[in-house]
């Protein structure tokens, strides 16, 4: 089983920046795809990035070019770099990682953290 604990979160000036980081612990084997989505209040969760075992990662087009995903796999942590933050990013931030069970057939098992707050101020 795996739990996910994030942190970084807090209050910023719009154009201001955050680190927000995710670590992983408890009991796997391996842990294949990390990510973070947010959820705005009275929205839906949406996804911000993704990043693979092997570094390769997927970042939604509304952050692009601002946001920054990266992993340390010897940590079991992911990272999420946000620079020049607007109002709009203002949501709880949430990691996932999928743990492999097994490769064939393919089956893995999705965790969440609990969430850290981003707020930014106009």
């Amino acid at each position: 089983q795996v739990q996910l604990v994030e942190s970084g979160g807090g209050l910023v000036q719009a154009g201001g920046s955050l680190r927000l980081s995710c670590s992983a612990s408890g009991s796997f084997s391996s842990i294949n795809v990390m990510g973070w989505y947010r959820q705005a209040p009275g929205k839906q969760r949406e996804l911000v990035a993704t990043i693979s075992n092997g570094g390769s990662t997927n970042i939604v087009d509304s952050v692009k070019g601002r946001c920054t995903i990266s992993r340390d796999n010897a940590k079991n942590t992911v990272y999420l770099q946000m620079n020049s933050l607007k109002p709009e990013d203002t949501a709880v931030y949430y990691c996932n990682a999928d743990e492999l069970i097994t490769k064939i057939p393919y089956f893995a098992k999705v965790y969440w953290g609990k969430g850290t707050q981003v707020t930014v101020s106009s």
